[in-house]
């Protein structure tokens, strides 16, 4: 993906109504050593925690994101462009998954395998060079392809990029999206990838390594449930973990009904080695939410 396309992804982001909250205090954000490397920050749990940018970028810039990473004891910052990574790398921090092609065009249309393809080797080679696991990755809106028609095209045209990520030393991550909520940046409706059964027949499809599942745990909770059960059945599988709350995409607190503490507690037992990201949205103080979220994730 090209600087000129990230920038406008940003913009749309920016300009939707999910960044329409109120503003936080960004008050006692002290800025942290900066380290160089892959140096990690003192007190690390064993589940390595990351903030997703987008979530943030209305309230920090992402060298103030990373200062509030060292000081929670986050690994990452991700979701953030190439051109920022040497102020993460400033920071020992790494972009735990980084950004492809956009979620409403995806791999499940023939149309749109020369764009997606573009763009996942593009972030493929940039996460290669710099040291970073995975790229994210989607199946699409359905409009009107059927699902097992969905599948074939999605398997077919992962095929063709597979070997690269191989080589690069670099995952795929398919993420599964709500489609029930028809709220921006909240739920997808029409999204294909909406079950995590259906995104799992595509990564055994697939058949690779490096072809993983992004579990995102606040849109699995409202498509499937059984949030544990499916964390032990796909362990072998899951790349990556986003968390937020339920309703409302929001903090983790006692205002949204996932219990997340045994959720990364099975987690942790699975030997998971990879990151779990916090993508949610502040409906406060972002800081003490994010404060929140790392404490009660700290298996």
């Amino acid at each position: 993906m090209g600087n000129s396309e990230r920038e406008d992804m940003g913009r749309q982001v920016t300009r939707r109504k999910v960044l329409r909250v109120i503003a936080g205090s960004t008050a006692g954000v002290a800025a942290a050593p900066m380290t160089s490397g892959r140096e990690q920050p003192a007190g690390a749990s064993r589940i390595r925690q990351s903030i997703a940018y987008w979530c943030v970028q209305q309230y920090w810039s992402v060298e103030k994101t990373c200062q509030v990473a060292r000081e929670l004891g986050c690994r990452s910052v991700e979701l953030v462009e190439p051109k920022d990574w040497p102020v993460l790398k400033k920071y020992g921090l790494v972009c735990a998954i980084a950004n492809s092609h956009w979620f409403d065009k995806g791999m499940n249309n023939p149309q749109y395998h020369e764009m997606c393809l573009g763009k996942l080797r593009e972030a493929i080679a940039a996460c290669g060079d710099a040291g970073f696991p995975n790229v994210i990755t989607f199946t699409g809106l359905a409009e009107g392809i059927d699902p097992e028609e969905g599948v074939r095209n999605c398997v077919a045209g992962y095929k063709k990029i597979m070997s690269y990520a191989e080589k690069q030393k670099v995952n795929l991550c398919l993420e599964v999206l709500n489609s029930r909520v028809a709220v921006e940046m909240v739920g997808v409706p029409g999204y294909q990838g909406d079950h995590t059964d259906y995104c799992m027949q595509i990564v055994r499809q697939v058949g690779s390594p490096r072809m993983k599942l992004l579990f995102d745990i606040f849109h699995v909770q409202i498509m499937d449930g059984d949030l544990i059960a499916r964390i032990r059945q796909y362990q072998d599988y899951i790349g990556h973990y986003h968390t937020a709350g339920n309703p409302g995409r929001r903090e983790l607190d006692d205002r949204q009904e996932i219990n997340y503490r045994p959720i990364l507690e099975e987690i942790a037992r699975t030997g998971y080695q990879g990151y779990v990201g916090h993508e949610f949205i502040p409906t406060r103080d972002p800081l003490e939410g994010l404060r929140q979220a790392v404490a009660l994730c700290d298996a």
